[in-house]
């Protein structure tokens, strides 16, 4: 069975942790500890090491999905969670433009490190403030639509919302990497438990 490594990552509080416990079929590893510095006043944990998740994602493939640390002290683990990853996904929460600086040296970092296919998911655009897609791209230094990555909606605690994002991510990974023969059914639909928790 082939395995395909994917990394969920982006700054504090964005739906990381959330978006894994979303789509994992297994319990979810994860490594929160009681959050004791200025991360305490957006919530009372926070991941410091990595969070893993997998996903059942045809009879022949399964994701693993690895989430990073938020905190920029923590960005040892960054190193170890891409290098062996086949693509990742950047969160970004909409309604916080003080972090889209944040994001961008997140993707600079990886990308000096890596170059592997990546998505943009925006969180929070339903709260008061929201930047909208365009917006956000420019601020991320993809000014060019022709040249940016796929840009998706994400709602974190939704199940379906975060395995479209993972659909997304995994095809374009094989548009970047292989010669465009697709090993998945198409168009591809995971099982979903109608009763699922969002």
């Amino acid at each position: 069975m082939e395995i395909m490594r994917l990394v969920v990552t982006g700054s504090v509080g964005v739906g990381k942790s959330t978006f894994i416990r979303s789509v994992s079929e297994i319990e979810v590893v994860d490594t929160d500890r009681v959050a004791t510095d200025e991360v305490a006043q957006m919530k009372k944990k926070t991941t410091v090491a990595m969070d893993f998740g997998r996903l059942q994602f045809s009879p022949d493939m399964a994701l693993h999905i690895y989430g990073t640390p938020g905190q920029a002290r923590f960005d040892f683990m960054w190193d170890i969670l891409i290098h062996q990853a086949h693509a990742y996904i950047l969160l970004v929460a909409a309604h916080r433009p003080s972090e889209f600086r944040y994001a961008r040296r997140t993707i600079n970092f990886i990308n000096q490190r890596r170059q592997i296919p990546m998505i943009v998911g925006l969180t929070h655009l339903d709260c008061p403030g929201a930047w909208g897609e365009e917006n956000i791209a420019i601020a991320l230094g993809y000014v060019n639509a022709q040249t940016r990555p796929p840009i998706v909606k994400v709602n974190a605690t939704d199940k379906a919302s975060a395995i479209e994002a993972l659909i997304v991510l995994v095809q374009h990974c094989l548009e970047q990497t292989s010669t465009g023969v697709t090993i998945f059914p198409t168009p591809f639909q995971p099982a979903l438990e109608s009763d699922a928790p969002c």
